[in-house]
């Protein structure tokens, strides 16, 4: 086992490259480039012994490598942010096909306003689509996630692509210390890809959902669907514990952090939850009986795990880096309803927190405890919260106030030269 420092990227790229993939198609985009050009040198270099095609866009990526693991080929790509949205009909369409590949997906907050930087809303904007969904919190988790991802997607009880999601820039392009598994471990742990019951071949028909007529059949191969993704909970604990054997590294659809007495939690995605374990410990000392709970898995969701991990707890803040406009935060509707008729279920806050990258200061997890506490006591859950400072409020007016005077300036100066 080799231990190297990685970017979240090229921890995603390694893992494709143990995974032995065949077939990379690829389109760039920002923050998810590193992925493909870090695997195009290896190609280059003989180095990896697949295919890289570059595609004239998302949409056409998602086509080929759906078309491709169809036929019996390992295959890899990566998006992020606009270019999974415009990806998403085929999303819905490969996931129809039963094309076991993985997708990593950079996460980047959606346009307008643009920014590079990270939220959720992109991925999550794919939690219906049929792939499963794994969410990672450090470099190291890429690569883990990436192999983990296979040998879930190509489990014959689930037979569904992937996506492997780790944040942009957070994560994407910062440096972690990562251990790399010798490739034959992970030969032992991932085989090569077994494509019996997803190949196309004339002599074999079978069937694969691509066309019906009328709402009977078109039922029955959705609900097969959301069945093998179900099923993906209890075959991810088994390829779970293959890893740990082979590697020594655990990875349970469900983390948590020091919930064995908690009174309160926090329940987070991503890489920013590693704030919140130091917000726990923290809050540990200073008293309050503060617990983390984080999915790795959100699509099959873990309903069972977290009901588990939950009880006893008297309040939980949901911390959402992503908005549902209208509604609010998506990780705090999922919860809700998970525990919607459990009895004693404790009160959920709703925070939306971190949009397009903004940091999360650990006062804020001191506030965010107290508000939940106080729910806890009272009973009553409080409107949901945007994690937003007064001082961050009146730079907004700053910039609006500059923005205006230009304004004001450029119509006003425009009027002078048109006057007669």
């Amino acid at each position: 086992m080799t231990r190297r420092l990685l970017t979240g990227n090229g921890a995603a790229a390694w893992g494709a490259r143990l995974a032995d993939v065949d077939y990379v198609p690829a389109f760039p985009i920002t923050p998810q480039t590193e992925i493909i050009e870090q695997l195009g040198a290896w190609i280059d270099a003989g180095e990896l012994p697949a295919r890289m095609v570059t595609l004239e866009s998302e949409h056409s990526m998602l086509t080929a490598a759906g078309a491709a693991a169809a036929t019996g080929v390992r295959v890899f790509t990566a998006t992020s942010s606009q270019g999974l949205l415009y990806a998403m009909e085929m999303l819905y369409t490969v996931a129809g096909w039963r094309a076991p590949f993985v997708l990593v997906n950079v996460s980047r907050a959606l346009a307008a306003p643009v920014t590079l930087e990270t939220d959720h809303n992109d991925v999550l904007a794919a939690r219906d689509t049929g792939f499963l969904q794994l969410h990672c919190a450090t470099c190291q988790e890429v690569l883990d996630s990436v192999l983990l991802a296979y040998r879930l997607a190509e489990h014959p009880r689930v037979r569904l692509p992937a996506i492997v999601n780790l944040d942009g820039f957070t994560l994407s392009f910062t440096r972690e210390p990562v251990e790399i598994p010798e490739p034959a471990v992970v030969r032992r742990f991932l085989p090569g890809f077994d494509p019996q019951s997803v190949r196309f071949r004339a002599s074999e028909p079978v069937s694969q959902a691509v066309a019906v007529l009328g709402g009977t059949p078109y039922s029955y191969f959705r609900y097969e669907m959301h069945r093998a993704t179900e099923q993906a909970i209890a075959a991810f604990e088994e390829v779970a514990a293959d890893f740990e054997r082979a590697t020594g590294r655990r990875h349970a659809a469900l983390e948590t952090h020091r919930m064995n007495d908690a009174e309160i939690a926090f329940v987070m995605l991503g890489s920013f939850a590693t704030k919140a374990v130091d917000a726990v410990d923290r809050l540990r000392e200073s008293g309050v009986r503060a617990g983390l709970v984080r999915p790795r898995l959100v699509r099959p969701w873990p309903a069972a795990a977290l009901r588990e991990s939950l009880a006893g707890v008297r309040g939980v803040a949901v911390v959402d880096q992503n908005l549902s406009m209208g509604k609010g935060g998506i990780l705090h509707a999922e919860l809700a309803s998970t525990l919607y008729g459990v009895p004693d279920a404790p009160v959920l806050t709703s925070f939306i927190g971190g949009l397009g990258g903004r940091n999360i200061a650990p006062e804020e997890f001191f506030q965010m405890a107290s508000v939940t506490r106080e729910a806890a006591q009272t009973g009553q859950a409080p409107e949901p919260r945007l994690l937003f400072t007064a001082q961050e409020l009146r730079e907004v007016r700053r910039l609006q106030g500059i923005a205006l005077a230009e304004r004001h300036e450029t119509t006003h100066s425009g009027a002078e030269r048109s006057a007669p």
